[in-house]
């Protein structure tokens, strides 16, 4: 099974609190673990022109308003941008899908600065990661919910809309949505 792409929906049983409601996509599965960015978490109390400034970039335009987001708890430090697939980086850009792609050298940030960087983009801090078989054991304990990934809900849709937008996607009423796991 391979999942890259796909929207992982954090479920009411989630343990952890860092996943509580999240939408994920996965920006990389296989055998070796996966890899993916939460889409709907904003860094608290942070623009990307406090993460430019940092970096010595210079902007002087409304992208140094734009939310910094949550990407997941793992390297907090390392920083990503989720895109559209049309824009390349000069290094290395990740294809995830026809639609989505992953940026995580600084050369997009240069290129966002000066307004040739990637439209639409979400700027991240960390993301979210597992090992060997863990996410597949994780959905099998019914911690995540899939859904197919669409550009119009990670990129338009409000943060705060994202996880309810992702679980109707799949058809799902959420007040019928329970934390507990059933085998039949």
């Amino acid at each position: 099974m391979n999942l890259t792409g796909t929207l992982l929906v954090a479920m009411p049983a989630m343990g952890d609190p860092r996943f509580d409601r999240s939408v994920i996509l996965l920006c990389a599965h296989s055998g070796d673990g996966a890899m993916g960015l939460i889409v709907n978490k904003p860094a608290p109390q942070m623009v990307l022109g406090d993460l430019l400034d940092q970096l010595d970039i210079s902007c002087a335009t409304k992208l140094r308003q734009k939310k910094v987001h949550f990407g997941g708890p793992v390297e907090v430090q390392r920083g990503f941008v989720l895109h559209g697939a049309d824009y390349r980086s000069r290094l290395q850009s990740l294809d995830v899908t026809d639609a989505f792609a992953m940026t995580a050298t600084l050369d997009v940030l240069e290129d966002m600065a000066i307004g040739q960087g990637p439209e639409p983009a979400l700027a991240m801090l960390g993301y979210a990661g597992w090992g060997p078989g863990q996410l597949e054991a994780e959905i099998a304990r019914n911690d995540w919910l899939t859904a197919e990934s669409d550009p119009a809900l990670v990129f338009d849709t409000d943060d705060d809309e994202k996880w309810l937008a992702a679980v109707r996607s799949v058809g799902i009423d959420p007040l019928g949505l329970s934390g507990e796991a059933g085998r039949a």
